[in-house]
């Protein structure tokens, strides 16, 4: 009788002792695992809490309630869309991904180029993500109503289409570029192609974190050095005085699209800079403006974006390997109809894995990301000297973005990026208290 073929996926180890590549990978998602808690544990601000829900409170009842009352109305009405479109998302990539569907769809993508691997890899994958962003776009068209009907929006349906067709030729070049070098190296290298596809992803995303701001913000927006001046000057000295070099302060013309007021910094090293929405510039005093820029200063001086750059780059290589050991599990590969996770017919089934992790990690990544926002704000709060202007400008954002001051506990733990704006206020109150201010 013969011996029955090992499972794929079983022993770590040969008869003579050698790891094998999937005990390897075992050993490399586990040092991975390692890197990204102590990194998180080192360079994420935990010790931040929020400020006691009673000051919360008390920063609410100083809110107009008309104020109040819009924003949450807007955000009452945006609800509806941005979950409906996150569960069809979820039940497009598992009905792709999870039946031999997704599969047939890669095949049928490719047979134009006559099938090859490469006409498979790029225009199948291309297809997937394509049949999804269209299935959840009716979802997209009903937030831009809303934002239309609240007059947050500027923009015609022309001028939304077109700023639609920009993300989908990006997303198409970086992933077909992506597919590409992924089952390339899938080709090359089989037994070890998640070794190699994992420092692939981690190299992208470091490359991405450069690239971004001078390749693709620009797709999107024309950015013009802000106009000398003295709120020019003031933002340059207060960069200097902060210790944090900035190549540039440039203005975004947010405006064709939208009446939100943001700031940012972005880049790295040489193609760091900070930008400032040119209705921010409209809508704020030149002190509530010195304050915004101070909050992206503080992102600069504790290297927020190398933090992100790092700890993404770790989660993009630990999230290949750990692909690789749960895609070869035999149920999955049996439900998605294929015989391996490295073909390109199962690049569906790899979106649907991703899709459920993204969904598992959002609560902990908005957590990550409301208390690196909360150090900004102290740095902001300690560089100006000036809660009751930081406080001002909080009033303003929340009033010109329509922002729920106060959203509710679920949906604020689950996305919420940023602090409240009744947390903001409540800690720029508490700053003041301290420092008798």
């Amino acid at each position: 009788m013969p011996l029955a073929r090992p499972r794929h996926g079983g022993r770590h180890r040969h008869r003579g002792g050698a790891v094998t590549p999937r005990g390897w990978a075992v050993l490399t998602l586990a040092g991975l695992a390692v890197a990204l808690v102590v990194a998180g544990a080192l360079l994420i601000p935990w010790s931040r809490p929020p400020a006691p829900r009673a000051d919360q409170l008390a920063a609410l009842r100083a809110l107009p309630v008309d104020q109040v009352a819009r924003g949450r109305a807007f955000h009452g009405a945006l609800r509806p869309a941005g979950w409906s479109a996150l569960v069809v998302g979820l039940v497009v990539a598992l009905v792709l991904g999870l039946t031999p569907l997704g599969g047939r769809l890669v095949e049928l993508a490719g047979r134009p180029l006559g099938g090859h691997w490469a006409a498979r890899a790029v225009l199948g994958g291309l297809a997937v993500m394509l049949l999804a962003d269209l299935l959840t776009l009716p979802f997209a068209a009903w937030r831009q109503t809303v934002l239309v009907r609240y007059g947050l929006s500027t923009q015609g349906w022309s001028g939304w289409a077109v700023d639609l067709l920009k993300s989908y030729a990006v997303s198409a070049v970086i992933g077909g570029l992506a597919l590409l070098g992924f089952y390339t190296v899938v080709r090359l290298a089989p037994r070890w192609w998640w070794a190699f596809g994992a420092a692939g992803a981690a190299g992208l995303v470091v490359l991405l974190s450069f690239v971004l701001p001078v390749l693709v913000e620009p797709v999107f927006n024309r950015f013009t050095p802000m106009e000398q001046g003295p709120l020019r000057s003031e933002l340059i000295t207060l960069a200097a005085r902060d210790g944090v070099p900035v190549r540039d302060v440039l203005v975004a013309d947010a405006s064709r699209r939208t009446k939100a007021v943001n700031a940012y910094v972005s880049g790295l090293g040489p193609t760091r800079r900070v930008v400032v929405y040119d209705t921010l510039l409209r809508e704020a005093t030149p002190a509530e403006v010195t304050s915004v820029v101070a909050h992206e200063l503080g992102h600069a001086k504790d290297r927020d974006v190398w933090v992100g750059t790092l700890t993404g780059a770790l989660g993009a290589a630990a999230a290949v390997v750990a692909l690789y050991l749960i895609g070869s599990w035999a149920p999955l590969l049996r439900l998605a109809g294929v015989d391996s996770v490295a073909e390109p017919r199962a690049f569906p089934l790899l979106i649907a894995l991703v899709t459920v992790v993204g969904l598992v990690a959002a609560p902990v990544q908005a957590m990550v990301s409301r208390r690196v926002e909360a150090r900004a704000d102290a740095h902001a709060l300690a560089l100006t000297g000036d809660p009751a202007t930081f406080e001002a400008m909080q009033r303003r954002l929340a009033g010109v973005n329509l922002a729920d001051p106060d959203p509710p506990r679920w949906e604020y733990l689950w996305s919420a990026s940023h602090p409240s704006t009744v947390e903001r206020m409540a800690a720029a109150r508490a700053y003041a208290r301290e420092s008798g201010r």
